[in-house]
């Protein structure tokens, strides 16, 4: 986790994105927000971390999006892996219709089955780790 938390860092400086937080849909995209989020507790600036589940809670808050989050904060979602793009989809969905502004999707591993294209499609960039392709799985 410590080397996904630093390479998943230094992905979304070198986009150029500046999120308050970041995460994505649960259980997939936890390990690796939390992981990001330590691994920026030093300058030049502190990421948060959330989670979104996939329905609200019946009971408690209610809410879809737990942890560091608020309405008007830019965020990058993060997913594990993407596949048909669906979960990153998703979260992109709950985060806007809360207030978030998307500022990019982050991967660690692309599958090349089109979720890029799909993600991209929504108007949203993708950066991903790795590919299937990289790691010689076609």
């Amino acid at each position: 986790q410590l080397l996904i938390g630093r390479l998943g860092l230094e992905a979304i400086r070198a986009a150029g994105w500046h999120p308050r937080s970041v995460g994505g849909l649960t259980m997939g995209a936890d390990p690796v927000s939390y992981a990001i989020a330590a691994a920026s507790a030093g300058p030049p600036e502190l990421i948060d971390a959330f989670s979104v589940r996939k329905a609200a809670k019946e009971h408690g808050t209610g809410r879809r999006i737990e942890g560091n989050f608020a309405s008007g904060d830019a965020v990058v979602v993060i997913e594990d892996v993407i596949t048909s793009g669906g979960s990153a989809l998703q979260a992109i969905e709950v985060l806007r219709a809360a207030g978030g502004t998307v500022l990019g999707v982050l991967a660690v591993v692309d599958r090349e089955a089109g979720g890029r294209e799909r993600i991209e499609a929504a108007g949203v960039p993708v950066v991903s780790l790795v590919t299937a392709g990289e790691l010689g799985l076609h």
